[in-house]
């Protein structure tokens, strides 16, 4: 059957079910399909799926005449990359940027436009690497984020407005930053010529703590994998590395629309855990954060004791972790929240307005054997007053261990009332076992 007996809606239909290609392609045959294969609404679809554009864009985020011309400048721009690979760059960032827009747009506003391809080539030139397919995409989508020095929220103890987000116990605030590539420069110049990293000169920093404890991050250009450092990072260099190494596959294979290095497989389980609420945002002394503290189970547990609620878990501390000595080799750090339920405190039928907290009983056990068995008045040197559908008391600590596996579980002993004029007799509080271990992806 000739072209001339379909009509132009079922054409349309027809190249509707095609990609991109085959209706470039289908284009070449006639006037009439050239005519169909150019309706924007057709290009439309396509930046819509490949890009999720739902204005006409170039990669610079400039305005084009046309959803066809938008497309055509987005695949000239990365020509040089596999599509596959730059649509799913693209949908990490967009991802990120959509949840950030929601919840955090002060972080959002510290995002830097993406660099070019020649700005890529320069920085591999002074650093004298060449970065992996995947980093190299990232950089081009987003240039990370602006020095924290030129962040106007900024604490006591530092930024707060780091991608990664971190975690805070004592004296140890960590809030972690995805660096542009002049820092990256900056920074892996002035830690790789120590001498315990002369031996890794493909080692470039790609992230770190805005704050005054260090924490750094280390991509390996060679192989692609993701590493932090440790408390032995200046005298010894040791890292440990952020994403299981099963994951990680040819990163110099320029043909593959497959590969994937550490950092985009870091990044996308960061999403995740953001989208799925796994981790959230929190709000102290007026600046918020992202925090690494796990909001979800199997890795938060909850229990309710008498209208109390505890929730309860714990976050690896790679930059105190210690793998030569035998007796604390890996920091966890454990974050308590505490809360009265709406209806009080509910002991043999009687109901209290309020409780307080009077001692702590905790038991930390490396595999199944005990290290630590702890009893004494308050927590932090407090006791927290709860009262009914009041905000939850939080506070951090933590413990060194001689392995990688463990966990924590205790309990507290509360008055109904207050302490200094109780109701009734002390009751305890359940804390159910949290697990403290060396997770698959490090941040």
């Amino acid at each position: 059957m000739g072209l001339e007996s379909v009509g132009d809606l079922a054409l349309h239909v027809i190249l509707t079910k095609l990609g991109p290609k085959e209706t470039a392609t289908a284009a070449c045959v006639n006037k009439k399909l050239r005519s169909l294969a150019s309706e924007d609404s057709l290009w439309f679809k396509f930046c819509s799926q490949d890009l999720h554009l739902n204005h006409p864009l170039d990669p610079l985020g400039n305005s084009t005449p046309s959803f066809k011309v938008s497309y055509q400048l987005w695949r000239e721009a990365f020509s040089m990359y596999p599509w596959l690979l730059v649509m799913r760059v693209n949908r990490c960032w967009g991802r990120l940027k959509n949840w950030l827009d929601i919840n955090f747009p002060e972080a959002k506003a510290t995002l830097c436009k993406g660099v070019s391809e020649a700005d890529i080539q320069e920085s591999e030139r002074i650093l004298k690497v060449k970065l992996p397919l995947p980093t190299r995409i990232l950089y081009r989508f987003c240039d990370g984020q602006e020095s924290c020095l030129k962040q106007s929220l900024v604490s006591s103890h530092g930024s707060s407005l780091g991608l990664i987000g971190g975690y805070s116990f004592y004296q140890h605030f960590v809030n972690v930053y995805l660096l542009p590539l002049t820092e990256v420069i900056l920074k892996t110049k002035a830690i790789v010529r120590r001498p315990a990293f002369s031996s890794r000169s493909k080692y470039i920093v790609v992230a770190a703590s805005s704050t005054y404890v260090e924490k750094f991050f280390f991509l390996n250009c060679t192989t692609g994998q993701l590493y932090v450092g440790t408390a032995n990072l200046p005298t010894h260099g040791e890292m440990i590395p952020c994403v299981p190494n099963a994951l990680i596959s040819s990163v110099h294979d320029f043909n593959g629309d497959q590969q994937q290095d550490a950092m985009l497989l870091w990044l996308e389980e960061h999403v995740r855990r953001l989208e799925n609420g796994v981790i959230k945002l929190r709000e102290e002394g007026g600046f918020k954060s992202i925090n690494l503290f796990p909001e979800d189970s199997p890795l938060c547990s909850t229990a309710i004791t008498n209208g109390v609620k505890v929730r309860a878990s714990a976050v690896f501390v790679p930059e105190s972790a210690d793998l030569h000595n035998e007796n604390e080799m890996y920091t966890f750090s454990y974050s308590i929240r505490m809360s009265l339920l709406p209806e009080g405190c509910v002991i043999h039928g009687i109901c209290f307005s309020s409780c307080q907290l009077h001692r702590r009983h905790w038991i930390i056990r490396a595999n199944e054997s005990v290290v630590s068995d702890v009893n004494g008045e308050a927590v932090i040197g407090e006791f927290p007053l709860l009262l009914p559908g009041g905000k939850e008391f939080v506070y951090e600590s933590c413990t060194p261990l001689p392995t990688s596996l463990g966990s924590i579980e205790g309990s507290y002993t509360f008055v109904p009332g207050r302490l200094k004029n109780p109701k009734g007799a002390p009751f305890e509080v359940e804390v159910a076992r949290v697990p403290l271990q060396l997770p698959d992806y490090i941040f």
